[in-house]
């Protein structure tokens, strides 16, 4: 029988990327070892803030070969089993708000299978604190390089870099902290302004 609807699955079950695909329903949802995350309906400030920075990077990477992908989008990401390896079926499927893959051999027609070389993840209410936890945690596991989290409210931007296995903090960075500008270590030629992020964001 189909699963149509969020409701007939277990939320407190364990899923792989083989059944995510057999899934109809309308609801957006990301897998993360197994476990099942509902993406609710985004804020104004979050989209604004997204468009922001989706038109800044994506113009700074027109003709080149770098990509640059917004949710919503399917990032595969590798699972390891106890014994440390590599799972066939993996159970971690995510949609970043945003990410940059410089790799294009990793692009499919499902998404992006494997790890992106950056993220950005632009926090809501109700999403803030996976992408403080689950999802930093993750990211920082299966080696995403550079990961931003953005706090549209506060108006500030946390810059995360991997160092060996561990995420360093570059800075906190808002206008009454750190004032930037914002240095893309993924893109090195690429300075985002902190005004350029949150223009127009009530």
């Amino acid at each position: 029988m189909p699963i149509t609807s969020l409701s007939q699955l277990d939320k407190n079950g364990s899923y792989t990327y083989s059944e995510y695909l057999q899934w109809q329903f309308e609801e957006f949802v990301e897998l993360i070892k197994g476990k099942i995350f509902e993406i609710p309906t985004p804020y104004t400030q979050h989209q604004q803030v997204v468009g922001n920075l989706y038109g800044i990077i994506g113009f700074y990477l027109r003709r080149k070969k770098y990509l640059i992908f917004g949710r919503p989008f399917d990032v595969r990401l590798p699972t390891y089993d106890a014994n440390g390896e590599l799972m066939p079926d993996t159970k971690t499927v995510v949609q970043p708000d945003i990410c940059v893959i410089c790799d294009p051999t990793k692009i499919d027609e499902r998404g992006c299978n494997g790890v992106p070389d950056m993220v950005i993840e632009v926090l809501s209410p109700s999403t803030a604190k996976k992408d403080l936890n689950e999802k930093f945690n993750l990211y920082e596991e299966v080696g995403v390089s550079e990961y931003w989290i953005v706090f549209p409210e506060a108006k500030t931007v946390s810059i995360y870099l991997l160092e060996g296995h561990k995420y360093a903090l570059l800075g906190h960075f808002g206008h009454l902290q750190q004032p930037g500008p914002l240095q893309v270590r993924t893109l090195p030629e690429l300075e985002v302004e902190l005004e350029d992020v949150f223009e127009n964001v009530v």
